[in-house]
């Protein structure tokens, strides 16, 4: 298993490096100038000093040919400097460590959610096939699949502002200092997140639990006189969360990224909203490192999940 995730790790420095020069290359090719926002702050560009705009443009490096630009970010990104943000002149490595927990706290309990919610839903689904209770099952599933989370979010606070003259908790508490008040806020962007992966996780786990309910030893079960409930529990859905943690692990990883729209709605200072501000402002080094964590931990909960297919399935060597 060693050189198996020797390999996969290794497997993931040029799919990053390659990531690294579209990021690059697409930030450049934005239309703006930072240097002119910065001098203007985000207004007109009249009566600005062409001296002052040369001399910020030298000092922030962007008067250097493209590629030297890239070579010097990325041989700071190997070394773990992922550099300053232009505007705050913060580090960009110690807003992404703040701002993690906060983005990783929602997409967790929203990844919780939808597999505490999802395998049930799609196994009762599974059983009760072609009845009632699965039609609605099923539309509530493809509705959840084919609604925007960006949207939902945007139902939630212009429905219950229109409606019940109420809107969601803005903003972000901290856990460690009112564990109630951070839930209450992180709850409803929690709840639109992991709609998508709940109608995602309750139709793959539909699929296999029919696929696995056909197979000869479920039929063999059954003959033995075990329970429909044991069946069901001990010997259908064991096989049939297979695929389902294949991509829980794939859903996981997109919430991670699923959740920049929301954080920005609900007011969470979370890695998204860093990362939309980031986008606004220009601010090449925090855009260009966000993309780099968010492909990396994407790429590593891959790996994760791959290597838990031999705790569920033990046929399956990593040699």
């Amino acid at each position: 298993m060693g050189t198996y995730i020797i390999r996969r790790v290794l497997l993931m420095v040029p799919t990053l490096l390659v990531l690294s020069l579209i990021i690059f290359g697409l930030m450049r090719v934005l239309p703006g100038d930072v240097a002119m926002m910065i001098l203007t702050g985000g207004g007109a560009d009249a009566g600005v000093d062409e001296k002052s705009l040369i001399a910020l443009r030298e000092q922030m490096g962007l008067d250097r040919p493209m590629y030297v630009q890239y070579s010097v970010w990325l041989w700071d990104i190997v070394r773990g400097n992922f550099g300053e943000s232009l505007y705050s002149h913060t580090g960009v490595m110690g807003e992404i460590l703040q701002r993690l927990p906060i983005t990783f706290q929602i997409a967790l309990m929203a990844q919780m959610l939808s597999l505490l919610i999802g395998i049930p839903v799609g196994t009762l689904s599974a059983i009760r096939q072609n009845s009632w209770l699965d039609f609605t099952l099923r539309f509530w599933s493809i509705f959840f699949l084919a609604a925007p989370t960006f949207w939902l979010g945007l139902m939630v606070i212009l429905g219950g502002t229109y409606w019940f003259n109420w809107i969601p908790p803005i903003g972000h508490h901290p856990i460690w200092e009112g564990p109630r008040e951070n839930i209450l806020q992180l709850m409803w962007p929690t709840m639109i997140l992991a709609s998508h992966g709940l109608a995602t996780t309750a139709r793959m786990t539909r699929s296999t639990m029919l696929e696995v309910m056909r197979e000869d030893y479920i039929r063999t079960a059954r003959a033995k006189g075990l329970g429909e409930q044991v069946v069901i529990i001990r010997h259908a859905l064991k096989n049939a969360l297979i695929p389902v943690i294949t991509l829980s692990g794939l859903t996981f990883a997109s919430l991670l990224g699923g959740a920049v729209i929301l954080e920005y709605i609900f007011g969470i200072p979370g890695l998204g909203s860093y990362f939309i501000t980031a986008i606004r402002q220009y601010d090449y080094p925090v855009a260009q490192g966000l993309t780099v964590v968010f492909a990396t931990l994407f790429m590593s909960v891959n790996l994760l999940v791959d290597l838990l297919y031999g705790w569920l399935d033990p046929r399956i060597s990593y040699s």
